[in-house]
C-alpha cells in the first residue's frame, strides 16, 4: 500500500507531503484545488506516467523544476519512487529499497539503451503496468464506468492481469527460452533439431535411392576400367619397343646436324688459322735484317753520344771564355793609355799586360768564336748520324717486339708457317663446297674428330632402319588416348565410390541422430503439453484461474450491488474464446448495459471495481483510487457508496492479512460526515498554492 507521497512545485503543489494509513483516505474541496494532481504524482513517480498535455506542464509556474515522490510498502518491504523535471525537460528518477536503516538503490532512470529502466523494475514488484494498474486500481475523474466500456479483449487481459496469468507468460515464454536453448544445443552437438526430423527423414531415402543407383554404375565403371587397363598394357609395351629408336632417329639428325656444323666451324677456323699465319709472315718478314744489326747500331749510338757530349761542354767552355773576355775587355778600355801613361796613377808606361790590351782581346774572341762555329757544324753532323741510326735502332726493337709477339726466333720457324699454310689451303680444297647429309663421308676426312661423328652416324642409320615417325605418333597419341580414358573412368569411379561412401556415412550418421531426435521430440512434445496445459493463458490452469476470478467477481459485485440498492441483483462475469462478457439480471429478466440508466451503469461499474478489488488484494499493491466517483449518483446512491467504502475499509483480505487500501477524491465532502472515515484532507487553493489540512 502506499505509505506517504510528497510534492514539490508540482502542478498547484508548491510542497506537499501526505502519509497514509489502512482503509479509506479521502481527499475533499473544490474543483481545481489539486486535489487529482495527487493522482498524476502517484502515476509520475511510478511509471512516469500522467493525464497532462507534457512533461514540462508538470513544473509549477514560476519554477524552473518539480518532482514527485512516493513511498510503498509491499510484502512488508518499503520502498521509495522519486522523479524530477526540470523547466529543460530533462528527467532523472531513482527507485529505492530500505533495508535497515538505509535505502538501496534498485535502479535510476530509463537508459533502456544499458538494460537500465526504473519504470521496469517497480512493474516486476508491482505485478502490473501503468495501462493496467490505471484501469484496475485508478479511477480517474468521470471515468467510472470505463471498466465496463472497456473492449472484452482489454477486459480479458486486465483480468489475466489481475489473478497473475501474466505470470504464467512468464513462464510460458520462459519455457520458450528454454526450448530454444534446447534446440541451439542440439544445432551445436548435432547440426540439427527435432524439427528437422522430416527433412532429415527425407534425405535418407534420397541417399538411399542414390546408393541403390550409384552400385551398378560403380560396377560397370569397374569393368571398363579393366578392360581400358589391359589395352593400355599392350600399348605401353609396344611403346617401350618402339621409344629408343626415337630417342635414336632424334639422335641421328643431331649427329649429323652436329658434322655439317663441325665441318663449317673447321672451315672457318682453318681460314682464320691460315689469315693468322699470313699475318704472322706479312708482320715478321724484313725484321731479321734489322735486328741483326742492332746491337752495332748501339755501340755507333753510345759513340756519338760520348762525342756529342765531348763538343757540348767544349762550346759551353768557350762561351766562357768570352764572357770572361768581354769582362776584361770593359777593364781595358778604362786602363788604356793616354800618352804613354797610366790613366790611374798617371805614372810613365812602356807597355801593358796582353790581358788588358784590347787589340789582344779582340783577337782572342775572333778566335773563340771560329772555334765555337766549328765545334756546332761538328755537333749537327754527329746528330744527325745519332739520328738516322735511332730510326735504324728503332725498326731493330719493333722488329724484335715483333719476332717475340709471334714467337718467331730465326727465318727458319717463318719458313715453317709458310708450309703450314700450304697445308691448311690444301686441306680446305679437300672440304665439299656444299655440305648437306648426302656428302657425309667427304666430310668426315677432315680430322679425326669429324671421323667419329661419321661412324655414329652410321651406326645410327643401322639401329633406327625401318622405324616410322608417323607410326610411332599414331602409337603414342593412342597410347596418351588411352591413359586420358582410364583417367576419365578413374575419376568417374573415384567420384561415385566417394558418393557411395559419404552416402553411408550419411546414413550412419543421420541413423544416429534420428535415433536421438525422436526421443528430443518425444521429450519436446510433452514440454509442449506441460506449456499448453499449464502456462498457456488459455490452456486449462489459466482457464480455471479465470473461472474462479470470474465467479470471485461476479459474487463480490453482485454483493456490493445490493448494498448500493439497485434493481440489479446480480451480475455474472463469462468467459468467451476472446473476450470476457458482462451479464446484468434483475430477478430472472436479463438486463442489457446500453438500457440501464447513467447511475445505474455508475452502480455496475462501481460493483465491478469493488469485486476487483477484493481479488486485488492478492496483488502486490492492495489500493484503489476513486476521482470524483459521486458523479452521475443520486443522493441514495452517493450515501450507499459512503457505506460500502465504509465498510471496504474492514474488510481484510483471507490470505496476507492486510486491509484493502483506498483513496476517494471527492467535492462532495458532506457525504462522509456521518462516516466512521477518519482520514480525510481538505484541499484548498491559495497564492502559494494548494493548502492541505488533515481533518
Amino acid at each position: 500500500m502506499i505509505t506517504s507521497i510528497e510534492l514539490g512545485n508540482f502542478l498547484s503543489h508548491s510542497s506537499t507531503k501526505l502519509d497514509f494509513e489502512e482503509g479509506v483516505t479521502v481527499f475533499v474541496g473544490n474543483n481545481g484545488a489539486g486535489k487529482s494532481s495527487i493522482v498524476d504524482a502517484i502515476t509520475f513517480a511510478l511509471f512516469g506516467k500522467h493525464t497532462r498535455k507534457s512533461n514540462k506542464g508538470l513544473i509549477r509556474r514560476g519554477t524552473n523544476q518539480a518532482f514527485s515522490k512516493v513511498n510503498f510498502t509491499i510484502n512488508e518491504k518499503s520502498y521509495e519512487a522519486v522523479r524530477k523535471i526540470d523547466s529543460k525537460g530533462t528527467l532523472s528518477a531513482q527507485f529505492l529499497e530500505k533495508q535497515g536503516e538505509k535505502w538501496i538503490p534498485l535502479a535510476s532512470g530509463e537508459r533502456k539503451q544499458f538494460g537500465e529502466s526504473m519504470t521496469k523494475e517497480i512493474e516486476k514488484r508491482i505485478g502490473l503496468d501503468f495501462e493496467k494498474l490505471k484501469i484496475a486500481s485508478i479511477v480517474q475523474q468521470g471515468e467510472l464506468n470505463s471498466i465496463i466500456k472497456a473492449k472484452p479483449k482489454e477486459f480479458k487481459e486486465l483480468l489475466n492481469a489481475i489473478i497473475g496469468i501474466d505470470k504464467l507468460d512468464t513462464a510460458s515464454e520462459l519455457m520458450k527460452v528454454v526450448l530454444r536453448n534446447f534446440r541451439e544445443s542440439l544445432k551445436k552437438k548435432l547440426h540439427y533439431d527435432d524439427t528437422d526430423i522430416e527433412t532429415l527423414e527425407k534425405n535418407f531415402k534420397e541417399i538411399t535411392k542414390i546408393i541403390n543407383e550409384a552400385e551398378p554404375q560403380k560396377a560397370e565403371l569397374a569393368l571398363k576400367k579393366k578392360e581400358c587397363e589391359k589395352e593400355l598394357i599392350l600399348l605401353q609395351k609396344k611403346l617401350q619397343i618402339e621409344s629408343p629408336k626415337e630417342a635414336k632417329l632424334n639422335e641421328l639428325e643431331a649427329r649429323k646436324t652436329d658434322l655439317i656444323k663441325y665441318a663449317r666451324d673447321a672451315i672457318l677456323s682453318l681460314q682464320r688459322e691460315i689469315a693468322e699465319n699470313e699475318r704472322k709472315i706479312s708482320d715478321c718478314e724484313g725484321c731479321f735484317e734489322f735486328v741483326e744489326v742492332k746491337k752495332d747500331t748501339e755501340k755507333q749510338l753510345e759513340n756519338l753520344d760520348c762525342q756529342l757530349e765531348t763538343i757540348t761542354k767544349k762550346i759551353h767552355q768557350n762561351f766562357l771564355q768570352i764572357e770572361r773576355i768581354k769582362e776584361q775587355k770593359s777593364i781595358a778600355s778604362k786602363l788604356e793609355l793616354k800618352n804613354d801613361r797610366c790613366p790611374v796613377c798617371d805614372s810613365k808606361v812602356d807597355h801593358l799586360n796582353p790581358l788588358f790590351q784590347l787589340k789582344h782581346l779582340k783577337t782572342e774572341m775572333l778566335s773563340l768564336n771560329e772555334e765555337i762555329k766549328k765545334l756546332e757544324e761538328e755537333k749537327n753532323k754527329i746528330q744527325n748520324d745519332k739520328d738516322k741510326l735511332s730510326i735504324k735502332h728503332e725498326k731493330a726493337i719493333k722488329g724484335e717486339s715483333t719476332l717475340q709477339a709471334h714467337s718467331i726466333k730465326n727465318a727458319n720457324e717463318l719458313d715453317v708457317v709458310k708450309q703450314k699454310i700450304l697445308k691448311q689451303k690444301n686441306n680446305i680444297q679437300k672440304i665439299p663446297i656444299t655440305l648437306n647429309p648426302g656428302r657425309l663421308m667427304e666430310v668426315s676426312l677432315i680430322d679425326s674428330h669429324a671421323k667419329m661423328l661419321y661412324d655414329r652416324i652410321i651406326q645410327l642409320e643401322k639401329e633406327t632402319k625401318g622405324f616410322n615417325p608417323k607410326n610411332f605418333l599414331s602409337l603414342k597419341n593412342s597410347f596418351e588416348d588411352q591413359q586420358k580414358k582410364l583417367s576419365e573412368i578413374d575419376q568417374q569411379f573415384g567420384a561415385i565410390s566417394e558418393k557411395i561412401k559419404t552416402g553411408l556415412e550419411q546414413i550412419k550418421n543421420s541413423s544416429l541422430i534420428l535415433k536421438e531426435l525422436k526421443q528430443v521430440r518425444q521429450y519436446v512434445s510433452e514440454l509442449d503439453e506441460i506449456n499448453q496445459n499449464i502456462f498457456n493463458r488459455d490452456g486449462s490452469v489459466a482457464t480455471s484461474l479465470r473461472s474462479w476470478a470470474l465467479r470471485t467477481i461476479s459474487e463480490k459485485a453482485s454483493e456490493y450491488l445490493t448494498i448500493l440498492n439497485t434493481k440489479i441483483q446480480r451480475i455474472f462475469l463469462s468467459e468467451k474464446t476472446r473476450d470476457i462478457s458482462i451479464s446484468c439480471y434483475s430477478k430472472d429478466s436479463v438486463l442489457d448495459l446500453d438500457s440501464l440508466s447513467g447511475g445505474e451503469q455508475v452502480s455496475v461499474a462501481l460493483a465491478l471495481r469493488l469485486g476487483m478489488a477484493n481479488l486485488l488484494g492478492s496483488s502486490n499493491l492492495n489500493f484503489i483510487i476513486f476521482d470524483e466517483p459521486t458523479t452521475h449518483l443520486d443522493e441514495e446512491r452517493r450515501k450507499s457508496l459512503v457505506t460500502v467504502l465504509s465498510q471496504l475499509s474492514n474488510i481484510t483480505h483471507l490470505n496476507s492479512k492486510q486491509p484493502l487500501q483506498f483513496i476517494i477524491i471527492t467535492h462532495d465532502s458532506e457525504i462522509f460526515e456521518n462516516s466512521n472515515v477518519e482520514n480525510i484532507f481538505k484541499f484548498e487553493s491559495t497564492e502559494n498554492g494548494t493548502k492541505v489540512t488533515h481533518l
